[in-house]
């Protein structure tokens, strides 16, 4: 079992960008090789703002915050989005968990 599938996201999770990625604007939306697995991915306009987020240190709350603002969201909603993108970042390996309740 993959560890990181196990870890459960909570707001207070901080987490941050592995090493090994390259990511580009492509027409307002953030795509990323990684180099380690030869997999290209489309963050989106959204998740390009996560990964951005994601550069150094950052809580989900940080980040939720951060997008709540800018595509002026409900807070709620920007939390879930943020968990729910996280999970997948870290399921592939992408970002890895600092600290966490």
């Amino acid at each position: 079992m993959n560890i990181n599938t196990t870890k459960v996201l909570s707001p207070d999770s901080v987490l941050v960008q592995r090493e090994g990625n390259i990511a580009s604007d492509m027409d307002g939306e953030k795509v990323m090789l990684n180099v380690k697995n030869g997999k290209y991915y489309n963050l989106g306009e959204v998740g390009g703002e996560i990964w951005e987020a994601l550069a150094s240190p950052v809580s989900i709350r940080q980040i939720a915050g951060k997008i709540q603002e800018i595509f002026e969201v409900p807070a709620e909603l920007a939390q879930q989005d943020v968990i729910d993108f996280v999970q997948n970042l870290l399921n592939e390996d992408l970002v890895s968990i600092v600290s966490g309740p």
